[in-house]
């Protein structure tokens, strides 16, 4: 019978443990990778807190899972320092995990970033918000706005780069150059990025059904 007993104690002991750290692992996930779900009646863009991190160096690359297939990605942290480090502190705290591409334009760019896409929320604000960190303008002239290059989206204030970024579809060299940052290339799955780009829009050349980027990784070799 104090055998049984024993026995009885140590299979509850051990529940109540396994009980505890699936609860603290889900707590840590969902606190550090899953951002807040956004109502979908939102009225203004609200404060989304920019992860730190050290400043990017070397060799960058970073992989966006989409859902028209992977694009793999260069990114130029010594031509763009502060904007790539910016960018892979985000992806690297989850931040870009499932946004929609809520700007589509045929032959001319794709675009996300905007943290509002995510869940539905509110189509009329998307691409009015971003990252609470802004980042200044960085121009190399080596670097132009041609097929397949990365660019930082931003307001009319050159300085005000924060998470949305855009892929170029044609040589739009004439129109952006000097005038967005440059900070990446394709150099893998550019028809993934022409493939979001046939998806079908409205009025504001947003997606009429919502194509995501689920998720970027980031790594130092391709």
């Amino acid at each position: 019978m104090r055998r049984r007993t024993h026995r009885g104690r140590n299979l509850i002991l051990s529940a109540l443990v396994l009980i505890i750290l699936v609860g603290v692992s889900y707590y840590v996930y969902s606190t550090t990778t899953q951002p807040a779900t956004l109502a979908t009646d939102l009225t203004s863009c609200p404060t989304f807190t920019t992860p730190g991190g050290g400043p990017a160096t070397g060799d960058m690359y970073a992989k966006l899972n989409t859902a028209q297939g992977l694009i793999e990605v260069r990114l130029f942290a010594s031509a763009a320092p502060k904007t790539v480090t910016n960018f892979v502190n985000l992806a690297q705290s989850g931040f870009y995990n499932n946004l929609v591409w809520h700007r589509i334009v045929q032959g001319f760019v794709i675009q996300t970033g905007d943290p509002v896409s995510k869940s539905g929320a509110n189509r009329s604000l998307w691409g009015q918000c971003g990252s609470s960190q802004t980042v200044p303008l960085e121009i190399d002239s080596s670097l132009h706005n041609s097929v397949g290059y990365l660019g930082m989206a931003r307001t009319s204030d050159p300085n005000s780069g924060t998470s949305q970024f855009y892929i170029n579809l044609a040589d739009n060299t004439s129109s952006l150059d000097g005038k967005y940052t440059v900070f990446g290339q394709v150099i893998s799955g550019v028809d993934a990025a022409f493939a979001i780009a046939n998806t079908p829009v409205n009025g504001q050349s947003q997606p009429i059904n919502a194509v995501f980027l689920t998720s970027v990784t980031i790594s130092t070799s391709p």
